[in-house]
């Protein structure tokens, strides 16, 4: 990882780190406080009292003082809304594995707050609850999205009838989410794709989605097809598969991200914090300027390995379809790798054009980036400059704070970062 250059180059590059450590490592992650929580499995819910239609065709309300039940798929449609006050349960059915989908033109309204989030979660009693319990929610929007068509099916063989989604309403106010928690989402019995945690599908740029908590998902906590907005405040804890999977040429900035992985949770195919693709191969890309392109600022995406798992890693980041990725400030902990290019990067001046990361940490223990394409492989490693790293790969409980804190992990290094290398 060691390169020569001048040295301008070096006082430049000591110089903005040393301006921006204290910003970098300062606890910034005080939003998680009050509204998440990080042992659902130990929470006792009240049992629910009140059974959702599976088609929802008129206005609805949910109250606080009610527990609902969903079970198996309940469609939002007819252009209604469903309307969730601040502190409401939803127990969701494991054995007709639940699935809340609103349909393209319908909305879904839950503003929970930080004292009364809005929770999703298994009917399972406390200690019995399993990634993959029930499904997940699915919001499918009218934005632009990055196929042939501009249009797109919801995965997982849902009812045609209400599945399309995308369009040319790019600031279409698809939906209003804050302070929720979907916990044990993800079934992969019912559907093997599709059924991730939060599915967001083509939604418009008013849409407000911010401080959202996946825990447990058995399949991606997050997935984004398309799409225009800005997002904050997420986090993905323990997945089974990916934490953020970003395609169809969603365009926007993530700010605030947590994801928090176990080297020992992790799907047979390899799980990443972040998956970008540029376009989805059957559904073909209109034009390059189209791709998914996607800013992610004051992200944590920490594996909690130590030497004697972490052979068990993968790569934070996995880049595929030509996609264009820019990190900035953030930490990225206990993967093999900090990202893995796929075969469409053919090129040193392609991959310089789709990926910068900058003003960041990162603690690996291979070399830092894997490209498919064997001839630049050494050269790619320079997409990591303007970073710090550790010499030598350096366990969780090394590195940071409190990462296992069941209350609220916490992510600030322990070592100022000025005590850590610069990628050169």
């Amino acid at each position: 990882m060691k390169k020569r250059c001048s040295l301008i180059t070096i006082f430049v590059l000591l110089f903005s780190f040393t301006g921006a450590a204290q910003d970098f490592n300062e606890n910034n992650d005080k939003w998680t406080k009050g509204w998440t929580n990080f042992t659902p499995n130990k929470t006792d819910y009240p049992e629910a009292e009140e059974k959702l239609s599976n088609i929802i065709s008129d206005h609805t309300y949910l109250r606080n003082d009610i527990v609902y039940l969903i079970s198996g798929d309940v469609y939002i449609t007819n252009n209604a809304s469903l309307t969730i006050q601040e502190g409401t349960i939803i127990r969701c059915d494991h054995e007709n594995p639940a699935s809340l989908i609103v349909t393209k033109g319908s909305k879904l309204i839950a503003a929970g707050s930080e004292a009364y989030p809005i929770v999703f979660t298994s009917n399972k009693a406390a200690k019995s609850r399993n990634s993959g319990d029930w499904g997940g929610i699915i919001i499918a929007g009218s934005g632009k999205v990055n196929t042939v068509s501009g249009n797109g099916v919801i995965e997982g063989k849902y009812n045609p009838q209400f599945s399309v989604y995308g369009g040319n309403m790019y600031n279409e106010e698809t939906t209003i989410l804050r302070y929720v928690r979907i916990e044990f989402a993800g079934n992969a019995t019912k559907r093997k794709q599709g059924a991730n945690g939060l599915s967001l599908y083509g939604i418009g740029s008013n849409s407000l989605v911010q401080d959202i908590m996946v825990s447990y998902s058995g399949q991606d906590s997050y997935s984004f097809h398309g799409g225009n907005n800005n997002v904050q405040n997420l986090i993905s804890y323990k997945a089974k598969d990916d934490d953020y999977q970003i395609s169809e040429g969603f365009k926007g900035n993530l700010n605030h991200l947590f994801a928090i992985r176990h080297p020992y949770i992790t799907s047979s195919q390899g799980s990443y914090a972040i998956e970008v693709d540029g376009y989805n191969k059957e559904l073909g890309s209109i034009r390059p300027s189209a791709i998914t392109d996607v800013t992610i600022t004051n992200a944590t995406l920490v594996n909690l390995s130590d030497k004697t798992n972490y052979q068990h890693t993968t790569a934070a980041i996995s880049a595929n379809n030509s996609a264009v990725t820019y990190i900035h400030n953030s930490k990225i902990s206990g993967f093999s790798d900090v990202i893995k290019f796929d075969e469409t990067y053919t090129s040193m001046a392609m991959i310089q054009k789709a990926f910068m990361m900058d003003n960041s940490f990162f603690n690996i223990h291979n070399e830092g980036v894997i490209a498919i394409n064997p001839a630049i492989q050494k050269s790619a490693l320079n997409t990591l400059k303007y970073n710090r790293f550790t010499k030598n790969f350096v366990g969780v409980k090394d590195l940071f704070q409190d990462p296992q804190n069941n209350v609220v992990p916490k992510f600030q290094l322990k070592q100022s970062l000025n005590n850590y290398m610069v990628m050169q």
